[in-house]
C-alpha cells in the first residue's frame, strides 16, 4: 500500500480553527446529538494507531506544548512530528523534528519512502500549501457545533479551486460531524 497524505482539522462550522490570537477555546462542547455515534476512548486509541507520523506549522506546535503544560498531555503519543518552522522552538521530545526546507521534498522524499500514514494537523497555512501543492490525498474536517465568527481560516493561500469528494460523514453525540474528503487529482 502506498503512502497517503491526510489533512485533518477540527474547526468551527463557520470554518475556523482559531480564533485571532490562536485560542481554541471553544473546542469543548456540551451539545448532545442523540442519534450520533459514541467516540470512546477505545475507539480513538485505535484510530490513533493507524496514524504513522504527523506534519503541524509552529504555531500548532505552540498550542500543542500550551495543552501539555495545562496538564492535557501530548496529543501525537510516540509518533515522529515533523514541525514547519524557520524559529527556534523548544523540543520537548526526541520524537519531533523541526524543518525548514522545501515542503514537497519533506513528503515525498522523506516521508512518503518511510510512512504509510501521513498527517498533518495544522494550520491554516500549512494546510492550505500542501493542497495548493498537490500533496494531500484526502481532507478530514471535524466540525464542531460553534459559530465563532472570526479567527484563522481552515485553509489559507489557495489559488485554485480543489476538488473533492466525499467518501464519509459521521455525526457523533457529543455534536461535532466528521467529514471525509479525497481530493481529486
Amino acid at each position: 500500500m502506498s503512502a497517503r497524505v491526510t489533512i485533518h482539522m477540527v474547526a468551527s462550522l463557520d470554518g475556523f480553527i482559531a480564533r485571532r490570537d490562536g485560542s481554541v477555546d471553544w473546542l469543548e462542547t456540551a451539545d448532545k446529538f442523540e442519534g450520533g455515534e459514541t467516540m470512546t476512548a477505545e475507539f480513538v486509541q485505535e484510530f490513533l494507531k493507524t496514524i504513522d507520523c504527523y506534519v503541524m506549522g509552529s504555531r500548532t506546535y505552540e498550542t500543542a506544548l500550551a495543552f501539555e503544560a495545562k496538564g492535557f498531555g501530548w496529543s501525537y503519543g510516540d509518533k515522529p512530528t515533523f514541525v514547519l518552522t524557520s524559529r527556534a522552538l523548544p523540543k520537548i521530545r526526541e520524537t519531533v523534528e523541526f524543518y525548514s526546507g522545501d515542503l514537497t521534498r519533506l513528503v515525498n522524499e522523506r516521508l512518503k519512502p518511510v510512512f504509510r500514514s501521513i498527517w498533518f494537523v495544522g494550520g491554516g497555512a500549512v494546510s492550505g500549501e500542501c493542497l495548493r501543492l498537490g500533496l494531500a490525498d484526502e481532507v478530514r474536517y471535524s466540525i464542531m457545533p460553534v459559530l465563532i465568527g472570526d479567527g484563522i481560516s481552515f485553509f489559507k493561500g489557495l489559488d485554485k479551486d480543489i476538488t473533492l469528494r466525499l467518501v464519509e460523514a459521521r455525526a457523533y453525540e457529543s455534536g461535532m460531524v466528521a467529514l471525509r474528503h479525497e481530493v481529486r487529482k
